[in-house]
Protein backbone atom coordinates (compact mmCIF):
# COMPACT_ATOMS: atom_id res chain seq x y z
CA UNK A 1 0.00 0.00 0.00
CA UNK A 2 1.66 3.07 -1.45
CA UNK A 3 1.26 6.88 -2.04
CA UNK A 4 2.52 7.57 -5.38
CA UNK A 5 4.23 10.95 -5.19
CA UNK A 6 3.13 14.57 -4.64
CA UNK A 7 -0.44 16.01 -5.80
CA UNK A 8 -0.49 19.50 -5.01
CA UNK A 9 0.45 22.22 -2.48
CA UNK A 10 -1.05 24.78 -1.10
CA UNK A 11 0.08 27.94 0.10
CA UNK A 12 -0.99 31.16 0.64
CA UNK A 13 -0.92 34.93 -1.28
CA UNK A 14 -2.27 38.21 -0.12
CA UNK A 15 -1.57 39.27 -4.12
CA UNK A 16 -3.21 37.56 -6.48
CA UNK A 17 -1.63 39.69 -9.08
CA UNK A 18 1.63 39.52 -7.93
CA UNK A 19 1.59 36.10 -7.43
CA UNK A 20 -0.24 35.48 -10.60
CA UNK A 21 2.45 37.29 -12.82
CA UNK A 22 5.64 35.43 -10.47
CA UNK A 23 4.25 32.26 -11.11
CA UNK A 24 3.06 32.46 -15.07
CA UNK A 25 5.31 35.09 -16.49
CA UNK A 26 8.52 34.63 -14.63
CA UNK A 27 8.35 30.52 -13.72
CA UNK A 28 6.84 29.90 -16.70
CA UNK A 29 3.81 27.66 -15.30
CA UNK A 30 0.09 27.64 -16.61
CA UNK A 31 -2.83 29.29 -14.91
CA UNK A 32 -4.89 26.07 -14.84
CA UNK A 33 -7.59 26.80 -12.72
CA UNK A 34 -8.85 29.97 -11.67
CA UNK A 35 -11.72 29.38 -8.69
CA UNK A 36 -12.41 29.94 -4.83
CA UNK A 37 -11.77 28.24 -1.74
CA UNK A 38 -14.97 26.24 -1.37
CA UNK A 39 -14.75 26.91 2.19
CA UNK A 40 -14.09 30.69 1.73
CA UNK A 41 -15.50 31.44 -1.51
CA UNK A 42 -14.66 35.43 -0.86
CA UNK A 43 -10.90 34.04 -1.73
CA UNK A 44 -9.22 32.87 -5.18
CA UNK A 45 -7.85 29.70 -5.15
CA UNK A 46 -5.62 29.39 -7.72
CA UNK A 47 -3.60 26.77 -9.60
CA UNK A 48 -0.61 26.81 -11.36
CA UNK A 49 0.75 23.66 -13.35
CA UNK A 50 1.95 21.65 -16.32
CA UNK A 51 0.18 22.18 -20.01
CA UNK A 52 -1.95 19.19 -19.13
CA UNK A 53 -2.63 20.14 -15.18
CA UNK A 54 -1.26 16.77 -14.52
CA UNK A 55 -1.41 15.60 -10.17
CA UNK A 56 1.71 16.13 -9.27
CA UNK A 57 2.91 19.61 -10.65
CA UNK A 58 -0.06 22.08 -9.07
CA UNK A 59 1.20 24.84 -6.97
CA UNK A 60 -1.90 26.34 -5.48
CA UNK A 61 -2.40 29.66 -3.77
CA UNK A 62 -5.14 30.64 -1.30
CA UNK A 63 -6.11 34.54 -1.78
CA UNK A 64 -6.24 35.32 2.07
CA UNK A 65 -4.43 38.68 2.03
CA UNK A 66 -6.23 39.28 6.10
CA UNK A 67 -3.45 37.29 7.21
CA UNK A 68 0.44 38.65 8.41
CA UNK A 69 3.34 37.59 6.56
CA UNK A 70 3.98 34.04 7.33
CA UNK A 71 6.13 33.62 10.55
CA UNK A 72 9.05 30.70 9.71
CA UNK A 73 10.09 28.35 12.17
CA UNK A 74 9.74 24.90 13.02
CA UNK A 75 6.66 22.46 12.60
CA UNK A 76 6.19 23.51 9.35
CA UNK A 77 5.98 22.60 5.53
CA UNK A 78 9.00 25.01 4.98
CA UNK A 79 9.94 24.73 1.31
CA UNK A 80 8.21 23.28 -2.32
CA UNK A 81 10.69 22.04 -4.70
CA UNK A 82 10.19 21.93 -8.09
CA UNK A 83 12.21 20.00 -10.38
CA UNK A 84 14.23 20.61 -13.70
CA UNK A 85 16.51 18.34 -16.32
CA UNK A 86 19.95 18.66 -15.52
CA UNK A 87 22.70 21.35 -14.82
CA UNK A 88 22.07 22.87 -18.07
CA UNK A 89 18.42 24.00 -16.79
CA UNK A 90 19.56 24.98 -13.63
CA UNK A 91 22.32 27.20 -14.97
CA UNK A 92 18.84 28.67 -17.12
CA UNK A 93 17.31 29.49 -13.94
CA UNK A 94 20.00 31.39 -12.02
CA UNK A 95 20.21 33.61 -15.44
CA UNK A 96 16.42 34.18 -15.63
CA UNK A 97 15.83 35.10 -12.10
CA UNK A 98 18.80 37.41 -11.76
CA UNK A 99 17.52 39.12 -15.27
CA UNK A 100 13.80 39.31 -12.85
CA UNK A 101 15.81 40.59 -9.54
CA UNK A 102 14.88 37.73 -7.52
CA UNK A 103 17.52 36.88 -5.20
CA UNK A 104 18.92 33.53 -4.85
CA UNK A 105 21.29 31.15 -3.13
CA UNK A 106 23.35 30.25 -6.16
CA UNK A 107 23.72 26.68 -6.94
CA UNK A 108 24.18 24.21 -4.71
CA UNK A 109 24.05 20.98 -3.72
CA UNK A 110 20.88 19.32 -1.39
CA UNK A 111 20.79 15.95 -0.48
CA UNK A 112 22.93 14.96 -3.06
CA UNK A 113 21.42 16.76 -5.67
CA UNK A 114 22.36 20.24 -7.37
CA UNK A 115 19.49 22.72 -6.24
CA UNK A 116 18.77 26.54 -6.26
CA UNK A 117 17.21 28.16 -3.60
CA UNK A 118 15.28 31.38 -3.66
CA UNK A 119 11.95 32.94 -2.69
CA UNK A 120 9.11 34.34 -4.23
CA UNK A 121 7.78 37.85 -3.46
CA UNK A 122 5.96 37.32 -0.51
CA UNK A 123 8.76 34.96 1.24
CA UNK A 124 7.36 31.53 -0.19
CA UNK A 125 10.65 29.41 -0.17
CA UNK A 126 11.09 27.60 -3.60
CA UNK A 127 13.91 25.51 -4.87
CA UNK A 128 15.15 23.98 -8.09
CA UNK A 129 16.24 21.09 -7.84
CA UNK A 130 18.22 18.61 -10.73
CA UNK A 131 16.48 15.42 -11.52
CA UNK A 132 19.07 13.73 -13.73
CA UNK A 133 16.61 13.61 -16.41
CA UNK A 134 14.21 10.94 -14.78
CA UNK A 135 10.87 10.51 -16.63
CA UNK A 136 8.60 12.56 -16.31
CA UNK A 137 4.84 12.07 -16.96
CA UNK A 138 3.27 15.37 -17.87
CA UNK A 139 3.85 17.38 -20.46
CA UNK A 140 5.76 20.77 -19.31
CA UNK A 141 3.68 24.11 -20.30
CA UNK A 142 4.61 25.51 -23.94
CA UNK A 143 2.75 28.74 -23.75
CA UNK A 144 5.61 30.50 -21.56
CA UNK A 145 8.88 32.08 -22.80
CA UNK A 146 10.95 29.44 -21.19
CA UNK A 147 12.55 27.31 -23.13
CA UNK A 148 11.24 23.75 -23.09
CA UNK A 149 14.21 21.68 -22.23
CA UNK A 150 14.78 24.08 -18.88
CA UNK A 151 11.12 24.38 -18.26
CA UNK A 152 9.85 23.49 -14.60
CA UNK A 153 8.44 19.77 -14.67
CA UNK A 154 6.15 19.58 -11.93
CA UNK A 155 7.33 18.50 -8.05
CA UNK A 156 10.40 17.18 -6.82
CA UNK A 157 9.73 17.24 -2.66
CA UNK A 158 8.59 19.30 -0.07
CA UNK A 159 10.93 20.14 3.26
CA UNK A 160 9.72 20.06 6.33
CA UNK A 161 11.17 20.97 9.38
CA UNK A 162 10.06 19.61 12.42
CA UNK A 163 11.35 20.16 16.08
CA UNK A 164 11.48 15.74 16.77
CA UNK A 165 12.60 13.94 13.68
CA UNK A 166 12.48 10.68 15.17
CA UNK A 167 8.59 11.38 15.92
CA UNK A 168 7.97 12.19 12.15
CA UNK A 169 9.97 9.61 10.73
CA UNK A 170 7.98 6.86 12.64
CA UNK A 171 4.25 8.22 11.01
CA UNK A 172 6.12 8.40 7.58
CA UNK A 173 7.47 5.14 7.47
CA UNK A 174 5.43 2.79 10.15
CA UNK A 175 1.96 4.89 9.00
CA UNK A 176 2.44 6.09 5.43
CA UNK A 177 4.70 3.40 4.30
CA UNK A 178 7.49 5.89 3.35
CA UNK A 179 11.09 4.57 3.10
CA UNK A 180 13.75 6.28 4.59
CA UNK A 181 16.00 6.77 1.18
CA UNK A 182 18.87 9.08 2.84
CA UNK A 183 20.43 10.46 6.09
CA UNK A 184 22.80 13.49 6.12
CA UNK A 185 24.20 16.31 8.48
CA UNK A 186 23.60 19.39 6.87
CA UNK A 187 26.38 22.52 6.91
CA UNK A 188 24.09 23.95 9.48
CA UNK A 189 24.36 21.12 12.31
CA UNK A 190 20.94 20.03 11.42
CA UNK A 191 19.94 16.17 10.56
CA UNK A 192 17.84 15.51 7.42
CA UNK A 193 15.89 12.31 6.47
CA UNK A 194 15.19 11.99 3.08
CA UNK A 195 11.93 9.67 2.38
CA UNK A 196 10.27 8.21 -0.17
CA UNK A 197 6.94 6.95 -1.74
CA UNK A 198 6.53 4.37 -4.43
CA UNK A 199 10.60 4.04 -4.55
CA UNK A 200 11.07 7.60 -4.53
CA UNK A 201 12.99 10.45 -6.75
CA UNK A 202 11.70 13.20 -8.35
CA UNK A 203 8.07 13.74 -7.48
CA UNK A 204 7.69 11.38 -4.46
CA UNK A 205 9.61 12.60 -1.77
CA UNK A 206 9.40 14.01 1.27
CA UNK A 207 12.61 15.98 2.83
CA UNK A 208 12.47 16.14 7.08
CA UNK A 209 15.02 18.33 8.83
CA UNK A 210 15.06 18.78 12.62
CA UNK A 211 15.13 22.23 13.63
CA UNK A 212 14.78 22.60 17.34
CA UNK A 213 15.68 26.27 17.36
CA UNK A 214 13.49 29.45 16.44
CA UNK A 215 10.32 28.89 17.79
CA UNK A 216 7.38 27.58 15.62
CA UNK A 217 6.32 28.89 12.87
CA UNK A 218 2.51 30.53 12.43
CA UNK A 219 1.18 30.28 8.88
CA UNK A 220 0.32 33.61 6.72
CA UNK A 221 1.30 35.51 3.78
CA UNK A 222 3.84 32.93 2.21
CA UNK A 223 3.85 30.32 3.77
CA UNK A 224 2.53 26.80 2.72
CA UNK A 225 -0.80 25.69 4.43
CA UNK A 226 -0.91 21.47 3.19
CA UNK A 227 1.05 19.22 0.84
CA UNK A 228 -0.98 16.52 -0.83
CA UNK A 229 -0.49 13.09 -2.04
CA UNK A 230 -1.87 11.10 -4.84
CA UNK A 231 -3.91 7.74 -4.64
CA UNK A 232 -5.26 6.89 -7.80
CA UNK A 233 -9.12 6.68 -6.94
CA UNK A 234 -11.84 6.41 -4.61
CA UNK A 235 -11.22 2.93 -3.48
CA UNK A 236 -7.59 3.41 -2.93
CA UNK A 237 -8.37 7.08 -1.15
CA UNK A 238 -10.87 4.78 1.32
CA UNK A 239 -7.91 1.82 1.96
CA UNK A 240 -6.22 4.85 3.60
CA UNK A 241 -8.70 6.47 5.53
CA UNK A 242 -9.28 2.78 7.15
CA UNK A 243 -5.60 2.52 7.67
CA UNK A 244 -5.19 5.95 9.49
CA UNK A 245 -8.53 5.25 11.84
CA UNK A 246 -7.09 1.54 13.02
CA UNK A 247 -4.14 3.91 14.45
CA UNK A 248 -5.82 6.94 15.85
CA UNK A 249 -5.42 9.54 13.22
CA UNK A 250 -8.43 11.64 12.90
CA UNK A 251 -9.56 12.48 9.29
CA UNK A 252 -11.91 14.89 7.70
CA UNK A 253 -13.16 12.15 6.30
CA UNK A 254 -13.70 12.65 1.63
CA UNK A 255 -14.51 15.71 0.32
CA UNK A 256 -15.73 15.84 -2.92
CA UNK A 257 -13.57 18.88 -4.33
CA UNK A 258 -15.02 18.10 -7.91
CA UNK A 259 -11.77 18.49 -9.46
CA UNK A 260 -10.31 16.16 -7.22
CA UNK A 261 -11.50 14.25 -3.67
CA UNK A 262 -9.54 14.83 -0.81
CA UNK A 263 -8.71 13.42 2.41
CA UNK A 264 -6.98 15.87 5.30
CA UNK A 265 -5.44 14.22 8.07
CA UNK A 266 -2.80 16.71 10.43
CA UNK A 267 0.68 14.72 11.84
CA UNK A 268 1.39 17.67 13.79
CA UNK A 269 -0.12 20.86 15.06
CA UNK A 270 1.61 22.49 12.05
CA UNK A 271 1.49 20.09 9.23
CA UNK A 272 -1.61 18.88 7.34
CA UNK A 273 -1.79 16.15 5.29
CA UNK A 274 -3.98 15.82 2.01
CA UNK A 275 -4.69 12.31 -0.03
CA UNK A 276 -6.48 13.38 -3.45
CA UNK A 277 -7.28 11.52 -6.14
CA UNK A 278 -5.75 11.72 -9.47
CA UNK A 279 -8.89 12.63 -11.13
CA UNK A 280 -11.71 13.61 -12.53
CA UNK A 281 -9.04 16.40 -13.52
CA UNK A 282 -9.17 20.51 -14.13
CA UNK A 283 -10.64 19.58 -17.42
CA UNK A 284 -13.99 18.43 -15.96
CA UNK A 285 -15.03 22.19 -16.72
CA UNK A 286 -12.87 23.67 -19.46
CA UNK A 287 -11.68 22.53 -22.53
CA UNK A 288 -7.68 21.94 -22.45
CA UNK A 289 -7.37 24.79 -24.70
CA UNK A 290 -8.85 27.24 -22.08
CA UNK A 291 -8.17 26.31 -18.74
CA UNK A 292 -7.86 29.03 -16.07
CA UNK A 293 -9.50 31.61 -18.65
CA UNK A 294 -12.34 32.15 -16.80
CA UNK A 295 -14.01 31.51 -13.02
CA UNK A 296 -14.34 27.90 -12.77
CA UNK A 297 -17.08 27.07 -9.78
CA UNK A 298 -17.74 23.62 -9.30
CA UNK A 299 -21.62 22.67 -9.62
CA UNK A 300 -22.56 23.00 -5.72
CA UNK A 301 -21.20 26.62 -6.12
CA UNK A 302 -22.20 27.77 -9.77
CA UNK A 303 -26.03 28.94 -8.73
CA UNK A 304 -24.22 31.35 -6.73
CA UNK A 305 -21.74 32.39 -9.22
CA UNK A 306 -23.74 36.19 -9.25
CA UNK A 307 -23.16 36.99 -5.68
CA UNK A 308 -19.24 35.43 -5.55
CA UNK A 309 -17.73 37.54 -8.37
CA UNK A 310 -19.26 40.33 -6.65
CA UNK A 311 -17.17 39.80 -4.21
CA UNK A 312 -13.88 38.80 -5.80
CA UNK A 313 -11.75 41.82 -6.88
CA UNK A 314 -10.22 41.22 -10.46
CA UNK A 315 -6.72 39.71 -10.51
CA UNK A 316 -4.19 42.79 -11.67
Amino acid sequence: MQLHGLHHVTAVTGNPGLNHDFYTRVLGLRLVKKTVNQDDTSAYHLFYADKLGSPGTDMTFFDWSMLGANRRGTDSIATTQFRVNGAAALNYWVERLMAENVQHEGISTWAGRAALRFDDPEGQRLMLVDDGGAPYEGEVWDGADVPLDHAIRGFYGVVLHVPNLDRMAILLTQVLNFAELRRETLPTGEALIVFGMDGGGPGREVHVVEVRSGGRANLGRGGVHHVAFRVTDDAEQAAWEQRLARVGLPTSGQIDRFYFKSLYFRVSEGILFELATDGPGFAADESLETLGERLALPPFLEPHRAQIEAGLKPIE
